[in-house]
């Protein structure tokens, strides 16, 4: 039984428009579990201004209930605040790919993530911060991905027809016929720099994403480092023998895979860039981006954590 202020914000389309109906299963729970007041998001960006104003009056935790991108918002409400007067985060995993809340352990049984997040004490993880080329800047948790797998999440929604894994598949299809033509980056870590046509990279503060790709299976997201992988320029065929293994987690031996660590990155390239970040496409096909910076900063949100 928690005496906290608790404020649980909603996302009702989150999960393909399921969520409202697993939140409304939740709702007795968490009265039993000692209360919260909720409230539920209108539109795109909505948690942000939500999760602020949450912050601002006084909520000690607040609740992103949805998935990846309903927590990437309330977490960027909650850092508009100064340091000393944000509030702790939770994720209730009732969206679609839940790979933030797997970053911070919760497991993926929403009634069990609730007892945890009523029940678990808080702690810290690393956050990440990207600076882009025409002076964005945002907040993410999980990850950023650059190109591949920023397309297939644009070209799997504009599938109407097919749902799930199927849906998923067609898009990557699609994107290894259509969209073949890697851009040439320059990539300056602090530890190293190359420069090569490139297919996917993704900076991960957790393990995965995509709705499982374990694209960095070593990665914590408490070591104050990133972790990275990436994809050079290869054959259709041979992406279609990569992404497996992506998916398993073994794909990190493989000669056409670069793995590593880093706290800073910064990247130029020679074409606009498709980017996501926490799994919310920043830029699609009407990219202008070229460059754009990452960088970690160790232990900076308080979040509930799970034990699996």
């Amino acid at each position: 039984m928690t005496t906290r202020r608790v404020k649980i914000i909603l996302n009702p389309h989150a999960g393909m428009d399921s969520a409202k109906g697993k939140a409304e299963v939740l709702r007795p729970l968490v009265a039993e579990l000692g209360g919260a007041d909720w409230v539920e998001t209108t539109a795109p960006k909505h948690a942000i201004e939500l999760a602020r104003q949450a912050a601002v009056d006084g909520y000690e935790l607040i609740v992103a209930a949805g998935g990846d991108g309903t927590a990437h918002e309330v977490m960027n409400g909650i850092l508009q605040l100064p340091a000393e007067q944000r509030p702790c985060m939770a994720i209730l995993p009732v969206g679609s790919g839940n790979d933030f809340s797997h970053t911070t352990g919760m497991p993926g049984q929403p009634d069990e993530a609730l007892r945890q997040i009523y029940a678990n004490p808080p702690g810290m993880i690393d956050l990440g911060v990207i600076s882009l080329g025409d002076g964005r800047k945002e907040y993410f948790g999980n990850a950023v991905g650059i190109g591949f797998d920023t397309i297939v999440t644009v070209r799997a929604k504009r599938i109407k027809f097919l749902r799930g894994y199927p849906m998923f598949m067609a898009a990557v299809l699609q994107t290894i016929l259509l969209d073949h033509d890697s851009p040439r980056m320059q990539i300056t870590t602090d530890q190293e720099s190359w420069e090569e046509k490139v297919v996917l990279l993704v900076v991960m503060n957790g393990r995965r994403e995509g709705g499982g790709f374990f694209v960095t299976p070593q990665a914590l997201p408490d070591d104050g480092l990133f972790d990275y992988s990436q994809i050079r320029q290869v054959s259709r065929s041979m992406m279609l023998r990569i992404l497996p293994e992506v998916v398993k987690g073994t794909h990190t031996s493989l000669k056409d895979v670069r793995m590593g660590r880093c706290r800073k990155m910064d990247l130029h390239s020679d074409k606009p860039l498709a980017l996501h970040i926490d799994g919310e496409v920043l830029a699609g096909f009407d990219s202008t981006i070229t460059q754009l910076h990452v960088e970690i900063i160790p232990q900076g949100l308080k979040i509930i954590r799970g034990v699996g």
